[in-house]
């Protein structure tokens, strides 16, 4: 006779650390068919604490049972060193893509329209700013923050090229190129915005370069990983004016030293890493948490696989 799924048992998992998310993740933990348990007893693992990556090794080591381990982000850089082939292993990965592509507009919009300078100057000036409507926009990176990013440009009629590591088509890309024709692509760019995974050949993909492309009325957006841009290269770029700009939700460290020079020039806006802020990524974890245990209950497919070899 076939076991149906409503006669499965219920899966054990556990939520650790304990911090603020734990207690509505248990929540979602339930609410997606499992009970929740200590780690000793869980054959998966919740992973709550994004600022705690160091606590996830001894509770692994100490629980080698555990078949699948959900973490809370997108980015796996604080894991790499406990992320292994034993264990089914998922990440935040498509989950924040809505919030993100929608900080990704508004720092263009902000950008291109002279917001930093109107809301820095202390007296009436001239008009200053460009529109988004009908602008060559240039996005590096084919996930979800891209997929959702096209949904939000439709309206402003822009002209959108992707650039990625395979030429795949994307819906609302005017065109889709692979990553060696960057730099041509950036020629005609009025806006740049970087929405891709850091692994070692996307760091510093925007350098001299390729701000040398830009044309000097462009703006830089960056909501994906600081490293993406050599600070050094951006801060010639801005200081010099061969770029109209950068908007930063992303910075290299973070945070952004208090005394560091992007905070003075009057063409960068920077914002502290707050394009998906932890009210926002909560219901929207929470939302993926359940459907992952359901799935886990089911054998099917977990949503956002980690590939460990790839950093993404």
């Amino acid at each position: 006779m076939t076991t149906t799924p409503a006669a499965l048992p219920r899966p054990q998992i556990a939520v650790e650390p304990p911090c603020w998310r734990a207690d509505e993740l248990k929540v979602a933990v339930e609410a997606g068919g499992a009970d929740v348990v200590s780690s000793e007893n869980a054959t998966a693992l919740i992973w709550a604490d994004p600022q705690e990556p160091h606590l996830l090794a001894p509770i692994l080591s100490s629980n080698p049972h555990m078949d699948w381990i959900q973490l809370p982000y997108a980015g796996i850089e604080p894991y790499l060193d406990v992320i292994d082939s034993d264990r089914r292993w998922t990440c935040g990965k498509g989950i924040y893509a809505e919030p993100v592509a929608e900080m990704a507009v508004t720092l263009a919009l902000a950008g291109l329209r002279g917001l930093v300078t109107y809301s820095r100057a202390k007296t009436w000036g001239a008009p200053i700013g460009l529109e988004l409507r009908n602008a060559n926009v240039v996005v590096l990176g084919g996930g979800g923050i891209t997929e959702h990013l096209l949904l939000l440009l439709q309206p402003f009629n822009c002209d959108v090229t992707v650039v990625r590591k395979r030429a795949t088509p994307l819906s609302g890309a005017n065109r889709v190129v692979e990553t060696n024709e960057l730099i041509p692509s950036l020629r005609s760019a009025d806006v740049v915005i970087l929405a891709l995974a850091l692994t070692p050949e996307t760091r510093h993909i925007i350098g001299a370069a390729e701000l040398a492309a830009m044309p000097n009325h462009a703006w830089l957006i960056n909501v994906a990983r600081g490293a993406h841009i050599s600070n050094e290269a951006l801060l010639d770029a801005l200081t010099t004016g061969s770029i109209g700009g950068a908007a930063l939700d992303v910075t290299d460290p973070e945070p952004l030293p208090d005394n560091h020079a992007f905070w003075n020039l009057p063409n960068c806006i920077i914002t502290p890493h707050v394009a998906n802020t932890p009210e926002m990524g909560l219901r929207l974890l929470k939302r993926r948490v359940t459907e992952n245990v359901r799935r886990y209950h089911q054998g099917e497919t977990l949503l956002g696989p980690v590939y460990a070899e790839l950093g993404y």
